[in-house]
């Protein structure tokens, strides 16, 4: 029996999509990767919190957003995949003078563009993101040399349970590419601050940003933006470049020759091929020059039979 045939009954008051072995790679930009065993996308903040109360606690729960950053293994994903639709979870409102209020689910993009349209500065980096506002709270993703925490003001977010919570600024303890608040947490929406700004001004940081990215990202291919982490005092391309890993390959898989940083599916690779040809990078980039890169890249699920990735340990 699926998941949802030995639990359907329990959903009855859900009013949101569920869907059984639904195929993961037609959701990641990679589109690579197995089966979830259950995709559950809620019509909204209330749907999301019926939907985890009758949810049974030993059903694992795996968040993702559009699929930009995210690496699914072969062997799919046990439980359920909770992915925010764009109905329920898309919207972006203004609060008073300085705010704006968007949905975990609204691509990165349209937050930024929602604040031009406002005239609120300090969102400009937004427009480089290739990700969604829920992904951009978990990881505190940041371009151009800013990043989400200096606009986060609060956060709402639903738990295992089904309980709702807010969360401050401080309450996401935001470090570098990373944020200390809970993974049981499930982020619905967020508060940001902006400062009053000239449309002009705006637009120019935001081309800015956009004229960046054509020049040296490979955005137009099968791709899930930076795979690694910059380390302290250097950058993960460097690195990579300096071990001779630029447009390195495995089967379909490559690091592109445009930004040696970004993993590209080039045709057919499977989940296997995108994590073997990171975890072969990162063992080059240990042994040319004694750094250790660490993944920026989320992986997700359960290797195939047979077709385990070794993970490179310094």
């Amino acid at each position: 029996m699926s998941l949802f045939d030995r639990l359907g009954e329990r959903f009855a008051g859900v009013r949101g999509r569920i869907t059984s072995n639904a195929e993961m790679e037609k959701i990641t930009w990679f589109r690579a990767g197995g089966l979830a065993e259950m995709l559950f996308q809620p019509a909204d903040e209330e749907d999301l919190a019926t939907f985890l109360r009758v949810l049974p606690e030993e059903v694992p729960v795996t968040v993702v957003g559009i699929g930009s950053n995210l690496l699914v293994r072969d062997g799919g994903i046990d439980g359920v995949v909770i992915r925010l639709s764009a109905k329920g979870f898309g919207q972006v409102e203004r609060e008073g003078e300085t705010a704006l209020r968007a949905g975990a689910a609204l691509p990165d993009k349209r937050l930024a563009a929602a604040a031009l349209d406002a005239g609120l500065g300090g969102f400009h980096f937004f427009h480089g993101i290739p990700g969604s506002v829920g992904g951009a709270l978990r990881m505190n993703a940041g371009a151009n040399g800013v990043e989400t925490r200096e606009r986060v003001r609060e956060v709402r977010a639903v738990d295992r349970r089904g309980e709702l919570h807010v969360l401050s600024n401080a309450d996401m303890g935001y470090a570098y590419r990373h944020s200390s608040a809970s993974p049981d947490l499930i982020f619905a929406s967020a508060l940001f601050e902006g400062e009053p700004a000239e449309e002009g001004a705006i637009r120019a940081k935001m081309d800015e940003v956009q004229h960046h990215r054509e020049a040296v990202q490979p955005i137009r291919e099968k791709t899930g933006g930076s795979t690694f982490k910059n380390p302290e005092g250097s950058s993960a391309w460097k690195e990579i470049d300096r071990a001779g890993c630029r447009g390195f390959r495995v089967g379909d898989a490559q690091m592109s020759e445009m930004h040696c940083n970004f993993m590209i599916n080039t045709g057919a690779a499977s989940g296997h091929d995108l994590e073997t040809l990171g975890e072969t990078v990162r063992e080059r980039v240990h042994g040319t020059s004694g750094i250790l890169l660490h993944w920026e890249i989320k992986r997700l699920g359960r290797f195939a039979a047979g077709r385990e990735v070794r993970v490179f340990e310094a």
